[in-house]
């Protein structure tokens, strides 16, 4: 059995303790929060834009640390999930590592290149696992345009767009804080960054244009530049949406011998066949907000049991992720073409 340690209750907190429910071989055996009420278990102050109502939560037979020295002292905690804020992901995953502790830490892996590279370095000198929980592949058409784009069964990726829209968050304080996320732009934008660098590999060029408020950059759509005979790929993020349209993300991929569109706001996952036949796939855990996180957890656990890094959670493949982020910032406030690496 895998014990988890969750550090961070608040609405991502929340989510992975209740995805965790569902987990073979894992479960949360503590919480680590400064919050004396929500060490107590109540969690209603952790609303987030989706999932169940925030409430109480019955944490018996679970250990409670307000302190996070004193979560990584404990021998047995196998597994730590990190649900800070972005700005606390290095410093906290580092002490992790160093403790001897496997971590799984939410996207993004941290606001610098600099800091994605130090937590690399301290999972390599501890033998430990750093996993980078980016749900969007265990998202059930996400998942089967993975599959499909990575499989071959289709031919070659010949060109992609993707969108991800949101309004500007307002359910937290932090969330809505760029210099403790990155902005929409990175906590954002950095699930589309890291889909395209799984499924269309990274590019070795990015050209930008967007909208820059406070020096973070809000909305952005991108070219992706892979060179002569690379795919044409696209994608528009970022919160510039209305509140009667707070979320909206989907795509249409271009292969040779199918297409796949998406859109979450109407359009469910189509696949359009070179011999003219459409069809719509039957998805398994679609329309449960909560399936997603209960595989990518899964697969977390599933990878400290057997000491492996999963390739879905991989922490270089989030740092690549991160850093298209960053060049396509620099490329909206430039508006030249930028180098990725």
């Amino acid at each position: 059995m895998v014990r988890i340690g969750i550090v961070g209750i608040g609405f991502m907190g929340r989510i992975h303790y209740l995805a965790s429910q569902r987990l073979r071989g894992g479960s949360v055996a503590a919480v680590c929060s400064r919050d004396a009420a929500k060490l107590a278990g109540d969690w209603r102050n952790t609303r987030g834009n989706f999932g169940p109502e925030p409430g109480h939560v019955d944490l018996t037979g679970v250990k409670a640390y307000a302190n996070v020295a004193d979560l990584l002292a404990d021998p047995d905690i196998d597994l730590i999930d990190i649900c800070t804020v972005t700005d606390q992901h290095a410093p906290l995953a580092i002490q992790a590592l160093e403790a001897g502790k496997h971590v799984l830490v939410e996207k993004a892996i941290a606001l610098t290149t600099a800091d994605a590279d130090a937590m690399v370095a301290a999972a390599k000198a501890s033998g430990k696992l750093l996993m980078v929980a980016h749900v969007l592949p265990f998202f059930p058409e996400f998942k089967f345009a993975a599959e499909a784009v990575r499989g071959g069964r289709y031919g070659k990726l010949v060109a992609a767009h993707f969108k991800r829209v949101i309004a500007k968050p307002d359910w937290s304080a932090d969330i809505g804080d760029a210099a403790k996320t990155g902005g929409p732009a990175v906590d954002l934008h950095i699930h589309d960054t890291h889909f395209i660098g799984l499924v269309c590999g990274v590019p070795k060029q990015v050209f930008s244009v967007g909208r820059v408020e406070k020096d973070a950059v809000t909305y952005l759509t991108t070219s992706y530049l892979y060179g002569p005979g690379g795919p044409a790929v696209t994608c528009s993020s970022g919160a510039v949406a209305m509140g009667g349209r707070p979320f909206a993300h989907g795509f249409e991929i271009y292969l040779e011998r199918a297409s796949l569109i998406y859109d979450s706001g109407g359009t469910p996952l189509t696949l359009l066949t070179a011999d003219g036949k459409s069809e719509q796939p039957t998805l398994a855990g679609g329309g449960d907000p909560l399936s997603a996180f209960a595989d990518e957890l899964q697969t977390a656990v599933d990878g400290v049991a057997s000491g492996t890094e999963p390739d879905l959670l991989s922490g270089q493949l989030a740092r690549d992720a991160l850093v298209l982020c960053h060049r396509e910032c620099d490329s909206v406030k430039t508006g030249t073409v930028v180098a990725v690496n």
